[in-house]
C-alpha cells in the first residue's frame, strides 16, 4: 500500500467519525478548521509524495542507466583486452643500431713472392711445356721460374717477387645499419631476426680493404657466406640472423632454437661494442665469430650452489655440398661444426665458461663472393678442435667507477687428411696447417683485457691484449676489425679505446644511447698465415722475396679509428 493511500484512508476515518457527532456551531466551525488543517496537511502529502514518486522513477532510470554504461564499459574493457593481445607492442620488439666510421690504416709488409702469380705463372708454364713450346722443367725448375718471370719462348711471364713496402689508406669511411626484430609467436615461441647492411663510402664493393689483386689477409680477401654484413662491402640489407625458439619445453628450463644462428659478436668482445653481454645465445669471441646455419639445445638448471649454470649443444653447417652426380663426384662433402657450451657459474660479478668445438671435413677454400680471389671449394682438408676457458668479472666501486675484466685462452688441434689446395690446375701444397707432408698440429691464444666505467661522466676506457701461437687458428672471420681478425693473429695485437656516451635520455628502450668512440690498434705479426688454414706458418722475419705466399704477410699493421654510433 503506497504513501498517498494510507494518507487518504487515515483522513476519511477521521472525517468519519467527526460528521455524526451533535455539535454546537462554534465546535461545527472548531471541526471545518481541523478538516481544512487536514486538507492542507493531505495536500503538502500529496505533493511530497509525487515528489518521492518522481524521485523514484528517476533513481530507477538512473539504476538503468548506470547499468548500461557499467555493461558498455565492461564491453570495452574485453574490447580492449583483446586490442592489446594483438598490439604490436605485446609481440613484436623492434630496435638496432647505426654506426659512422672513420679508419686510419698504415701497415708494413715483409718481401715474398706473390702466390697467385707463382700459380697462374706455374700453370702457363706446363701448359706450353706440353704443348712443347718450350724445354720440360722439373719441379724445382718450375716454380723457380714461376716465381722469377721472364721470357720462356713464347711466353712472357711477370715477375711474382715482392721486396719490403709499406701500405696505407689514410682515410677510410664505413657506414654500418642493424635492425632487430623479435616476434612473440605463440607461449614459449618466438622468432628472432637481425638485418645488416656495412658500407664503404663512396664504393658498392670491398677493394678498399685490398690492394688491385692483393689481399693483406685471407679473412679479408673477400666476402663470403659467414661474414656478410660483418666485413664491408655494399649497401644491400642482408639477412645476417634469423632463427626461432622455443622455451620452457615442457615446464622444465630447457630451450630449442633453429635457424641461422647468433654466432657472432661473442662474449668478452661485447665489452669494446658497448654492448649488453650475448647471455646464453652467446658464443665465445676466441672461438667463434661467424654467421652459421644450424641448431642449439640448451639446459638452466636452478641449481643454488651454481647460479646461472647452463649446457648447450650446438651443430651448425658452414658449407652446403651439390647434388652428387654418382659417376663424377663432387670431391668435396658437406662443411659441418658442433659445439658444447658450458656455463659453471654467472653473476652479474663473475662468469665462468667452457667451449669445446669440432669442425668437420673443413673446406679448402671458402667460395668468395668478391675479391681478387677466385677461389672455390674443391676438397675437404680434414677436422679441427677447438677448446676454450672464459672468465669475467666486474669489481664495483673501483675508485669513482666499476671496473670490467676478462680473461680467455684457447687452444687448436689440427687433423688434416693429407688433401691439398689446388689452383690454376696445380697441386700447391697448402693443407690443413701445412705444406708439402701431413702434419697434426696444436696452437694457442689468450685473450685479456679490461674496461673502467665512470658512470658520473659516462665515460668508458677499455684495453685488451691478445697472442696467438705460430700455430693458432680460430674461426673469427666476420670478426669488427679490418686488418684482419685480432683474435686470430698469429703474434700480438694491443688495443685501447675510449668511449663517451652522450647524456641524453633513452627514448626508444632502456638501452637506446648515443656515443663516440675513439681507438688504436696495434699489431704484431710472428708468423704468417693469420686466420688461415692453409699452409705451414713461416716466421715473418725468415721471409724473403721467392716465397710464396697467397697473401701479402704484414710485418705490423696499425688502425687508428673513430666512431659515431646510436643504438635504438
Amino acid at each position: 500500500m503506497s504513501t498517498l493511500t494510507r494518507v487518504v484512508l487515515v483522513a476519511i476515518a477521521i472525517i468519519a467519525l467527526v460528521l455524526p457527532m451533535p455539535a454546537r456551531a462554534d465546535e461545527q466551525e472548531d471541526l471545518k478548521q481541523k478538516i481544512e488543517q487536514l486538507s492542507r496537511e493531505l495536500e503538502a502529502l500529496k505533493s511530497q509524495v509525487n515528489q518521492n514518486d518522481e524521485k523514484s522513477k528517476q533513481t530507477e532510470a538512473q539504476a538503468k542507466q548506470a547499468e548500461e554504461q557499467a555493461k558498455k564499459i565492461e564491453e570495452l574493457e574485453q574490447q580492449v583486452a583483446a586490442t592489446e593481445k594483438k598490439s604490436l607492442g605485446r609481440w613484436l620488439t623492434i630496435g638496432g643500431d647505426y654506426r659512422f666510421r672513420f679508419d686510419n690504416l698504415q701497415g708494413e709488409v715483409a718481401p715474398y713472392a706473390d702466390g697467385m702469380t707463382v700459380f697462374g705463372n706455374a700453370s702457363q708454364l706446363v701448359g706450353a711445356m706440353m704443348a712443347g713450346q718450350i724445354p720440360p722443367m722439373n719441379q724445382q725448375q718450375l716454380f723457380g721460374a714461376a716465381i722469377m718471370g721472364g721470357t720462356y719462348g713464347q711466353l712472357t711471364l711477370p715477375t711474382a717477387m715482392n721486396d719490403a713496402y709499406d701500405v696505407s689508406n689514410d682515410s677510410l669511411y664505413t657506414n654500418k645499419f642493424g635492425l632487430n626484430l623479435k616476434a612473440k609467436a605463440t607461449e614459449d615461441v618466438s622468432v628472432t631476426a637481425r638485418f645488416l647492411m656495412y658500407k664503404i663510402a663512396g664504393a658498392q664493393d670491398d677493394r678498399a680493404l685490398q690492394s688491385g689483386n692483393t689481399a693483406y689477409s685471407l679473412d679479408r680477401a673477400g666476402v663470403f657466406d659467414g661474414t656478410l654484413g660483418h666485413v664491408p662491402s655494399d649497401s644491400r640489407l642482408l639477412v645476417d640472423r634469423a632463427y626461432a625458439t622455443w622455451q620452457n619445453i615442457g615446464g622444465q628450463p630447457i630451450w630449442f632454437s633453429i635457424g641461422r644462428r647468433p654466432s657472432t659478436g661473442g662474449a668478452p668482445g661485447h665489452y669494446r661494442q658497448n654492448l649488453p653481454a650475448p647471455g646464453t645465445s652467446g658464443v665465445p669471441a676466441i672461438l667463434v665469430d661467424y654467421a652459421f646455419d644450424g641448431v642449439s639445445l640448451g639446459w638452466a638448471p636452478d641449481i643454488e650452489s651454481l647460479p646461472g649454470a647452463s649446457a648447450k649443444f650446438c651443430y651448425g653447417r658452414g658449407f652446403q655440398d651439390a647434388i652428387e652426380n654418382s659417376d663424377t663426384g663432387n670431391g668435396i662433402t658437406n662443411t659441418d661444426m658442433i659445439g658444447i657450451d658450458l656455463v659453471a657459474y654467472e653473476t652479474d660479478r663473475f662468469r665462468a665458461q667452457f667451449q669445446y668445438n669440432r669442425g668437420m671435413d673443413i673446406f679448402d677454400a671458402p667460395i668468395m663472393l668478391t675479391g681478387p680471389f677466385p677461389l672455390q671449394p674443391s676438397t675437404n682438408i680434414g677436422d679441427i678442435d677447438w677448446e676454450s676457458l672464459d672468465f669475467m668479472g666486474m669489481a664495483k666501486n673501483v675508485g669513482p667507477g666499476n671496473l670490467n675484466w676478462f680473461a680467455s685462452v684457447g687452444f687448436s688441434q689440427t687433423h688434416p687428411n693429407g688433401n691439398t689446395l689446388k689452383f690454376a690446375g696445380l697441386d700447391s701444397g697448402y693443407g690443413l696447417l701445412f705444406t708439402g707432408m701431413p702434419e697434426a698440429t696444436n696452437g694457442w691464444a689468450t685473450y685479456l683485457g679490461a674496461r673502467y666505467d665512470l658512470p658520473s661522466s659516462r665515460t668508458l676506457i677499455g684495453f685488451e691484449y691478445n697472442h696467438g701461437s705460430e700455430n693458432w687458428i680460430t674461426f673469427t672471420p666476420a670478426a669488427d676489425d679490418l686488418w684482419t681478425a685480432k683474435l686470430g693473429t698469429r703474434g700480438d695485437v694491443y688495443e685501447t679505446y675510449i668511449i663517451k656516451e652522450l647524456s641524453l635520455k633513452p627514448i626508444s628502450s632502456y638501452t637506446s644511447k648515443a656515443f663516440f668512440k675513439f681507438g688504436y690498434q696495434y699489431y704484431s705479426f710472428d708468423y704468417t698465415g693469420s686466420n688461415s688454414w692453409l699452409g705451414a706458418p713461416i716466421e715473418i722475419d725468415s721471409l724473403n722475396n721467392m716465397t710464396p705466399q697467397l697473401t701479402a704477410p704484414m710485418k705490423n699493421a696499425q688502425d687508428f679509428y673513430a666512431t659515431f654510433e646510436v643504438h635504438f
